[in-house]
């Protein structure tokens, strides 16, 4: 990589910090706040192993079943307060050398009114609706990390990662497990195994104690979420509430190895001059690719992947670009990147793979040993996705250009709940372009009592862009060096929640490993909520009041934002959520200072199985960006979402935009989005997307040549059978149209798409 002193530099920085951090004794929570000693609520439980064979029908009727421990979720933590079940659940828990087994009994007094779908594993907007059940293990007993796993009546599936510091819970991430239910005339059961190969654990022959909880959610007029163990609301966090679970020895992970090869194919048809010209037919592109995953040891993996299966067979979900000032963010979907996605997280988004366009190659190393936990993953990138930030706008390319990165990610436990880490990205040209950035620095995670934590981040970076793109996208020509910092501060109890925060990010910091789309800023935010707790059968469940605050200054000292916020939330019956939010607020933009006030709506309701509607709507002043100058918006957002029937799922989602200057029309943006799946069973469906946008223009009120109108139609057909998460065939189809004033809407591009994958494991 270029920047060799730097790295040096980097290096030695490394060492000195993992020795400090290992030399570490002192509990973050006894610093000034000694930890509280009372014992929570989460009882012990010792299992024992499997007395039978057991087969995953759904039919909780085999010895090992009756021979299990049984743990019974007596408690409503929302909306009740630990107050007594509405209905019973027994989870029974056993293993065996190479599975952990879980089954449930889930009584209800109305089998009838039962909400179950079939879905996409890991459809969890879709899956929260149905009734359900939940366990989270945290193996290592360290009430830092757990891993998820949900199932509804049907055996859909839905696994996630679960971070306590940053309080993350990741449904992208996957692994292979098996799972079945059934609906009976006295509730629903269920049945689950998941191998120890796709679990992390400590390394051992002793036995081991894991943290537990198992969780039913039972949605009528209310979702009612009934769990194993109390889960109090003056407690700050998830994982310490957990119950214990004693008695694992002797689990097996044979090789803890998987090998996923794939293979996928496209072509894609592009019309070679728009729009009289002919659709002219493209190559076939086949794209052999191999990705491995080895457990090393139970706590510490490592993956590789040779020209890795990248390809994204869901269409993100289309946003509205107009009038926006920074750069849109879309989520991660991709396998490599999801495994261990946690191991990166930091207060500051300093790691975004989705930086990683095009990868040859790449490989990942991810685990804990005792109190330390370390990440790195490093890739060969044939493309250079840039981000520019400033303070008043944000903006990125792409460059066709061979880059190596790399990201190392080194945490260490201090205390009861707390944390100190380090973080380094790094990112080079391959070829004769000076490029590089490096980013490094420190963090950390305060656990100052059960409501109270602190988290900091300091980042150091150094940049050098090639001497065009430095001149094409107005940076500096020569090698340049930036700062950011950010501290939080949180309270969160029963009845109060407060916090405050503080970001510093100097003009020259840029972390293209990341997502930071503002940089030149110094800024302060805060808040406080008051919030009312209703009982069982109340007109309410939930309500909150508080205030927010925000104060956001250049490093000339300018104030460029400042905003403050009146904020009220109710939740109800009919499973309900309504949202108000009235502001006041200043932004300086492009030399002028805008007094800006307005309101935001959002109303949600679930009345009944199988259907959700949401409307979001926004009114008030804003800033025509384009033409530097003061606006009023309308924004409204309709979605609805129904199942008809266990099979069909229907979504549609609505976007409307208005932009006005004393009441003439500067803009109206309209953009649809319907999908329609079709789900066969578990295992298989076909989807149709479809994506529409209608944008006009009024010219007469644009200080620049525009187009009075622009229209986008976009559409995307699958089909899906997916054994697992890596064993699919996907066989696929889409298509872009364009239309503009005098010219109709005319296709301009087809793809066809097939993937196939494996996952082989021993």
């Amino acid at each position: 990589m270029k920047g060799h002193g730097f790295s040096q530099r980097i290096v030695i920085a490394i060492i000195m910090i993992i020795a400090a951090l290992n030399g570490f004794a002192l509990d973050a929570g006894q610093a000034g706040q000694k930890q509280e000693k009372r014992k929570l609520s989460g009882r012990n439980y010792t299992v024992s192993r499997a007395t039978s064979q057991i087969k995953l029908d759904g039919v909780v009727n085999e010895k090992a079943w009756s021979d299990a421990v049984v743990i019974r979720l007596p408690y409503e933590w929302n909306p009740g307060d630990n107050i007594p079940a509405p209905v019973d659940t027994d989870c029974m828990v056993t293993f065996d050398a190479n599975n952990l087994f879980i089954a449930f009994r889930c009584f209800d007094p109305e089998p009838s009114k039962i909400r179950a779908h079939l879905m996409d594993r890991d459809a969890t907007d879709i899956l929260i609706q149905d009734d359900h059940i939940c366990i989270m293990v945290d193996p290592f007993n360290d009430e830092r990390r757990g891993f998820q796993f949900r199932v509804n009546p049907l055996g859909v599936q839905a696994d996630a990662n679960f971070s306590e510091m940053e309080g993350y819970e990741d449904f992208s991430w996957d692994t292979i497990w098996n799972s079945g239910g059934k609906i009976t005339d006295w509730g629903y059961s269920i049945e689950i195994a998941i191998p120890f190969n796709q679990l992390r654990f400590p390394k051992g022959t002793e036995v081991q104690t894991w943290g537990f909880s198992a969780e039913r959610s039972y949605p009528r007029n209310v979702r009612h979420r009934m769990t194993s163990h109390k889960r109090r609301r003056d407690i700050n966090c998830i994982l310490c509430q957990f119950n214990k679970i004693t008695g694992f020895k002797g689990m097996k992970t044979g090789l803890n190895l998987e090998v996923d090869p794939t293979m996928t194919a496209n072509r894609t048809d592009k019309m070679d001059e728009f729009p009289q010209g002919a659709m002219e037919n493209g190559k076939v592109m086949a794209n052999p690719g191999i990705s491995v995953r080895w457990g090393v040891t139970p706590n510490m993996i490592l993956n590789a992947a040779v020209n890795p299966d990248f390809s994204q067979v869901e269409a993100d979900v289309a946003q509205l670009e107009v009038n926006t000032r920074f750069a849109v963010r879309y989520p991660e979907k991709r396998p490599f990147f999801l495994e261990g996605a946690d191991f990166f997280l930091t207060p500051m988004e300093a790691v975004f793979t989705r930086t990683v366009a095009d990868p040859t190659g790449g490989v990942k190393f991810t685990g804990k040993i005792g109190k330390n936990a370390i990440g790195f993953f490093g890739t060969v990138d044939s493309i250079n996705n840039l981000l520019f930030p400033s303070n008043q706008s944000s903006f990125s390319t792409s460059l066709e250009e061979d880059v190596t990165g790399g990201v190392f990610r080194f945490r260490r436990d201090v205390g009861k709940n707390s944390a100190l880490g380090f973080l380094y990205t790094g990112r080079a040209a391959n070829g004769d372009d000076d490029y590089y950035n490096h980013v490094m620095g420190f963090d950390g995670f305060l656990r100052l009592s059960r409501t109270k934590t602190l988290s900091f981040q300091y980042l150091h970076s150094e940049t050098d862009y090639p001497l065009h793109t430095a001149s094409s996208y107005g940076q500096d020509i020569d090698a340049f060096g930036g700062n950011a910092l950010k501290v939080g501060f949180n309270h969160m109890s029963r009845n109060w929640i407060y916090a405050v925060g503080y970001e510093d990010f100097s003009p020259g910091f840029r972390a293209d490993y990341g997502y930071i789309p503002r940089v030149d800023i110094r800024a302060a935010n805060g808040q406080i909520d008051r919030v009312f707790w209703g009982k069982r059968g109340s007109w309410f469940n939930r309500i909150s009041v508080g205030f927010r605050g925000s104060v956001l200054y250049d490093y000339e000292g300018k104030l460029t934002d400042g905003t403050f916020m009146l904020n009220t939330l109710y939740m109800g019956p009919l499973q309900t959520t309504a949202l108000i939010q009235i502001s006041q607020g200043r932004q300086f933009y492009a030399g002028e200072n805008y007094d800006l006030n307005g309101g935001v709506l959002f109303v949600e309701m679930k009345p009944m199985s199988g259907l959700r509607f949401n409307v979001t709507g926004v009114y008030g002043g804003t800033v025509d960006y384009q033409n530097e100058r003061k606006a009023n918006q309308f924004y409204l957002e309709p979605f609805a979402e129904f199942n008809l029937g266990r099979h069909i799922n229907v979504n549609i989602r609505h976007n409307f935009q208005n932009l006005s200057l004393k009441g003439d029309k500067i803009f109206t943006a309209n953009l649809s989005q319907v999908r329609l799946i079709y789900n066969f069973s578990v295992r298989t469906f076909i989807r149709a997307i479809v994506q529409y946008l209608d944008l006009s223009r009024n010219t007469d009120l644009y200080l620049f040549p525009v187009l009075p109108k622009t229209q986008t139609f976009f559409t995307q057909f699958l089909f899906s059978y997916k054994i697992n998460p890596q064993t699919v065939l996907f066989l696929g189809y889409s298509d872009n149209y364009l239309g503009m004033t005098g010219i109709d809407v005319t296709q301009t591009d087809r793809t066809f798409f097939m993937k196939v994958g494996y996952a082989w494991t021993k």
